[in-house]
């Protein structure tokens, strides 16, 4: 014959407490920690409010339309639209008629003796005394001093003047005055299109 289980007085309180305890935890549980573990630390919004969000009557700002562009993706855009608007006052002083057209091989130089050598004095070949700022070409001796070039990419491609000479600067070269010796590599040799006033 199987013995009747009896639970004394003693022995319900005590699992009354564990079971309102495994209640709480439940509770804790469901209300606290769970959402926490799905949302991984984001706040819940409720389908109403992500509903009524995206209804016509709430319309979205423009702020929420376009992300804000970064600081480089501004610089970008600046640099190409300041590209476009040189390329337009390059084309059109070339239909001007009063420049010319020139190809030429254009490099760079500064004036460390590495560039200059012996004339590493700060002073052009046509006694100019070199500023911080300047901004000139050296060239053949078949342009003049003073004579004005537009050479794109070089000075925001405005008009620069022929003010110093070169042993190896000898017909369509042009040396492109930098202050640094960095510049100078940096610009490199380069082909172009140079416009040249005509006199």
């Amino acid at each position: 014959m199987a013995k009747k289980l009896t639970i004394s007085y003693g022995g319900k309180k005590r699992l009354i407490r564990i079971a309102v305890g495994l209640v709480l935890v439940s509770m804790v549980l469901l209300c606290i920690v769970f959402p926490k573990i799905v949302s991984a630390g984001r706040p819940i919004v409720p389908l109403q409010a992500t509903l009524s969000a995206a209804l016509p009557e709430n319309p979205i700002t423009p702020a929420q339309q376009t992300p804000r562009d970064s600081v480089e993706e501004r610089q970008l855009i600046a640099s190409l639209m300041k590209d476009v608007v040189v390329q337009t006052d390059y084309e059109k002083l070339a239909e001007s008629g009063r420049w010319r057209v020139v190809q030429m091989r254009v490099t760079g130089y500064c004036p460390c003796s590495q560039c200059c050598g012996v004339f590493s004095d700060g002073i052009t070949a046509n006694n100019h005394h070199i500023q911080p700022g300047d901004t000139f070409v050296a060239a053949d001796r078949s342009y003049r001093f003073w004579t004005e070039m537009v050479i794109p990419g070089y000075n925001d491609s405005r008009s620069v003047r022929v003010m110093d000479r070169g042993g190896a600067i000898k017909g369509n070269r042009l040396d492109l005055f930098f202050h640094s010796h960095q510049q100078a590599l940096n610009w490199g040799v380069q082909y172009l299109d140079v416009l040249i006033k005509i006199e």
